[in-house]
């Protein structure tokens, strides 16, 4: 059975890949910051309003991080702040 802090992933080709859900944040991140967005900003706006716009499509990012519950994003991050 699979840990709720993974996802799967389907590469190109079809193979399965396990992602951790800080593994999608920094995907999601990298691919906001190569096209000049302010990354932080729209994910936190993604979180905030579960608006997908808020998320480039680019490197696939957008379908990344839909691929994880807005909630478990959400307490991912509070647990890294707090070294939980």
């Amino acid at each position: 059975m699979m840990d709720k802090r993974e996802t799967i992933m389907f590469d190109n080709t079809g193979k399965k890949e396990k992602m951790t859900i800080k593994e999608i944040l920094q995907e999601v991140y990298d691919a906001l910051d190569e096209k000049g967005y302010n990354a932080i900003d729209q994910i936190v706006g993604y979180i905030l309003s579960g608006d997908p716009s808020y998320i480039t499509s680019h490197k696939n990012a957008r379908n990344i991080v839909r691929q994880v519950d807005r909630d478990d994003l959400t307490e991912e991050i509070v647990k890294a702040y707090l070294g939980k």
